[in-house]
Order: structure tokens, then C-alpha cells, then sequence
């Protein structure tokens, strides 16, 4: 199969109403979105969707996010939308949270892992919503790379995993948020964060009052434990090398990595402390700035492999605001390898 490269930024660019035929007739491609770059198709078409599944890779009890462009589109894919649903988009819609209701009868079990769920979106990315548009259809769409690998924060990213598999690729540039959207079940009795991402859980609290975050953001599930969400597997977002997180004082990471370094090892370190270390360096933005870590961290999962390293030993971010995210994207590449110093 090619593999259309469409480069844009202008969500009026008529080639992508071309990218919605596409979709609409029951193909695949790759779209920015603010977050991540994400894997389209036809959320109405089942069989449209189990190619997702087959071009990434991906397992198919692992549920899929539905992408909508306008909030009015919601309610043809849950069973109802409760007030405090509808703060909350009112809120942060567009944007990076994704909440999960029952779901009406035009979900099929495939979109949705096989759960009686939906996970909904509404994009801020103006290029995703003008695809959505021209597709006349909510999009499900996961991360746009080989299951398990770092998600795509460029198109390169995507054409690395996905060229040949998929019809076309929607190149807008970097994104600008760079981990995957938040995940909040609304279907219990308190709202429940299921995995973290650029609307934190102080932002969710502030609107809600209330919130219970869930184990599996911070340790894996338990043997036979299906996911409710996606980003929920034992190990993701990982680099072909393996990751270990160190968690403790600078001093002490470098002291660490000194001792139990080899030509094949790798530091992912902080911006500012590049030049301390002693041995090959990656880094994944600044340690007083969660949003650049966030911006980053998958770019910089792919660039450890891209350096030959088999070995990386990584800095513990900061657990608040979007540094919880980016923890939680670590702790699931290095499949919850923590070493406390």
C-alpha cells in the first residue's frame, strides 16, 4: 500500500476533504491532533476499526477514543450525558480529556474493546476537526505508531511505524501537547481518572470536587484485568532498549549510572544536566517545566533507540500537574522497572 503524505496547516485545505473520503469509505489515516498524532477510522464501521488494529499491531481487548468536532455529536454515542459531564466539556472541550460513559447501541464492540463504555474527545486540533467534518463521522482514533512503541508526536514519527500500512498521513507539524489526552470515567459514583494526561487531576478536582485516581496509573494491572481505558497495558510507549527509572537525587543518579554504565548505556536525563553526566545523554525538556517533559518524552523514547543504546537509565519526574503523565509514560516504557536511590 502507498501511503499519502499530505503536509497542511490550513484545516480549509481542500485535500483534506480527500482524506475524509477516505475515512468515510472505510480506510485508514494518520491525523495531528493536539496531544498525539492518532490513527483514524470510521467509528460506525466496524470493520474499518479492526484495521486499526491489525496496521498498529495493537490488542483488541485494548479500547479505542472516540473523536468528534462538536459537542452536539456526543449524544449519539452514549446512553445519556449527565451535568457533570457537561461541565466539564464546557470546560475543557476542545481539548486533551477524554471521558468515558455508557455507550449507545452505535458503539460497536470493537471501537470499544468490548466493554459496555465509550470513550469520547473533541479535539482542539483545528486540522482534526476539519477532518472529522469532511468525514461526516466521529473517528476513533488511538495513538498512530506500532503498538506498544512511544506514541508520534510528528509525522515522521508515524511514517516510521505505519508507511505502507495505512493510506495517508495528515503532516500539521509537531503537537503541541505531546502526551496522549486524559482519561476520566464518569460511569461510577466519583469521577475516576484512569490514565493522566494535559488537563491534570488538580484541574479535574478544582471542577468536580471529587476524584478518585486509579491504581493502575501508577503500578500494573493485575493478571487478567481488562483495561478501561487505553494507555492501561503493562508495558507502553516503550523504546527498544530497556528503561529503568532511578528515582532520587541527581548526586545519586549520577553516582548510579557511573557505576553500572557500559559503551551501551544511556542516561535520559533533564536538559540542565546533560553536561554533568558522563556517558550519552538524551534529554526530555526541563526539570522545573512539566509541560516541556510532556512536549518531549516521546521524541526522546525514539531518539534512545535511534542512538544504538540497549540500556537506559532514566530521571523520577515530578507527580504533579502534567508531570504526572509524564511518570506515568516512563514508569509503563520501562514496564515498572523503579530502582530507589
Amino acid at each position: 500500500m502507498e501511503t499519502k503524505l499530505i503536509q497542511t496547516t490550513d484545516p480549509h485545505d481542500e485535500r483534506l476533504r480527500g482524506v475524509g473520503e477516505i475515512l468515510r469509505r472505510g480506510g485508514l489515516a494518520a491525523i495531528p491532533t493536539e496531544t498525539v498524532y492518532g490513527l483514524a477510522a470510521n467509528a460506525f464501521d466496524e470493520a474499518a476499526v479492526r484495521g486499526i488494529y491489525r496496521a498498529k499491531g495493537r490488542p483488541s481487548d485494548n479500547p479505542l477514543i472516540v473523536h468528534i468536532s462538536a459537542f452536539e455529536q456526543w449524544q449519539a454515542l452514549v446512553t445519556e450525558v449527565p451535568d457533570r459531564a457537561k461541565k466539564l466539556a464546557s470546560l475543557f472541550w476542545p481539548g486533551p480529556l477524554t471521558m468515558i460513559l455508557p455507550k449507545s447501541e452505535r458503539i460497536g464492540p470493537v471501537v470499544s474493546g468490548g466493554l459496555s463504555t465509550v470513550a469520547v474527545r473533541l479535539p482542539s486540533h483545528p486540522i482534526a476537526r476539519a477532518v472529522i467534518d469532511f468525514a461526516g463521522v466521529p473517528l476513533a482514533a488511538p495513538s498512530a505508531n506500532t503498538s506498544g512503541r512511544p506514541s508520534p508526536t510528528r509525522a515522521a514519527d508515524v511514517l516510521e511505524d505505519l508507511g505502507g500500512k495505512i493510506d495517508a498521513i495528515v503532516d500539521a507539524g509537531p503537537c503541541s501537547v505531546g502526551v496522549e489526552s486524559t482519561v476520566l470515567s464518569l460511569c461510577g459514583s466519583v469521577p475516576r481518572l484512569l490514565r493522566p494526561g494535559g488537563i491534570t487531576p488538580e484541574m479535574l478536582r478544582a471542577a468536580l470536587g471529587e476524584l478518585e485516581i486509579d491504581p493502575a496509573v501508577f503500578e500494573q494491572l493485575q493478571s487478567g484485568e481488562a483495561p478501561a481505558s487505553p494507555g492501561m497495558k503493562y508495558k507502553h510507549y516503550a523504546p527498544r532498549a530497556e528503561v529503568v527509572l532511578l528515582k532520587g537525587s541527581f548526586d545519586a543518579f549520577r553516582n548510579y549510572v557511573l557505576s553500572h554504565a557500559d559503551e551501551h548505556t544511556l542516561a535520559l536525563c533533564f536538559t540542565e544536566e546533560a553536561a554533568l553526566l558522563p556517558v550519552k545523554t538524551v534529554t526530555f525538556g526541563s526539570e522545573k517545566d512539566s509541560l516541556s517533559q510532556a512536549q518531549r518524552i516521546f521524541e526522546a523514547l525514539r531518539e534512545v533507540d535511534r542512538c544504538g543504546a540497549n540500556r537506559v537509565y532514566a530521571r523520577f519526574p515530578a507527580m504533579d500537574g502534567i508531570g504526572l503523565a509524564v511518570f506515568n509514560r516512563l514508569v509503563r516504557a520501562a514496564a515498572f522497572r523503579i530502582i530507589e536511590l
